[in-house]
């Protein structure tokens, strides 16, 4: 994130549900990380263009989130290999929809 311009203030913490709960995201969707960026949720491996997207489009949600680790997502990557997965989006009902397709 920091290389695609993104501020990022990382805290490591034992217990991250806690942060999950506060910034909206729906247990099913959890992952490893959780942030918030322009007022939105932003779960897991999240590409920074998918982030930056959200960002312009301004969409009445309350967050995206890549679900798990998928292999390819950012941070993710295997040489030769990736895995197809969705980056999903969710209001604060805890309702989905696929936000984009990688």
């Amino acid at each position: 994130m920091r290389q695609a311009g993104f501020t990022v203030d990382a805290q490591n913490i034992d217990d991250t549900s806690a942060q999950r709960a506060k910034a909206g995201v729906p247990l099913e969707l959890a992952s490893c990380h959780t942030g918030v960026v322009g007022g939105y949720a932003v779960e897991g491996h999240v590409p920074a263009d998918v982030v930056k997207r959200m960002l312009k489009e301004r969409p009445k949600i309350a967050g995206i989130a890549a679900p798990g680790m998928p292999v390819g997502s950012p941070g993710m990557e295997q040489p030769g290999y990736n895995e197809p997965y969705n980056v999903l989006a969710f209001d604060k009902s805890g309702k989905t929809s696929v936000y984009e397709r990688r």
